[in-house]
């Protein structure tokens, strides 16, 4: 019994049928909110809001330079954080692949020193303590 050979395009049919029932799902679901919401046009509705305050002055106002260092502190922790994870997924498998019984665990104990070394000159600079902050630095 031969085997049926079809165009090797239609190895996508299942792609294209997945996209298509995902727009269809979202226009759909759009359309209908459209039909049965509520289209009540207010002073209020249309006016700014942003994170539950009316807005002030100049929407290109300054920030504090400890703004952004708390935001660069966040990336760097984050991203030791997630230097970590791939120790953690080998912990078991160190000793076989370091030749040695504590030597993987030792290496992160060095790292964690490093960051709480980090973490304390953070903390002694005044960088977390927001109750301080006069504006720029």
């Amino acid at each position: 019994m031969p085997m049926q050979t079809y165009p090797y395009v239609w190895n996508y049919l299942p792609l294209v049928l997945q996209i298509l029932v995902a727009l269809g799902l979202a226009c759909g679901m759009v359309g209908v909110s459209f039909l049965i919401g509520k289209h009540k046009n207010s002073r209020t509705k249309a006016s700014t809001y942003e994170s539950g305050m009316d807005p002030i002055g100049d929407a290109r106002g300054r920030f504090s330079v400890r703004f952004y260092m708390v935001g660069m502190l966040f990336i760097l922790f984050d991203v030791e954080a997630v230097f970590m994870l791939p120790w953690a997924v080998i912990f078991r498998r160190l000793p076989a692949i370091t030749g040695s019984a504590m030597f993987g665990f030792y290496e992160m104990l060095v790292y964690l020193g490093f960051v709480a070394v980090g973490l304390f000159y953070v903390w002694k600079k005044g960088i977390l303590d927001w109750a301080n902050d006069k504006g720029d630095l």
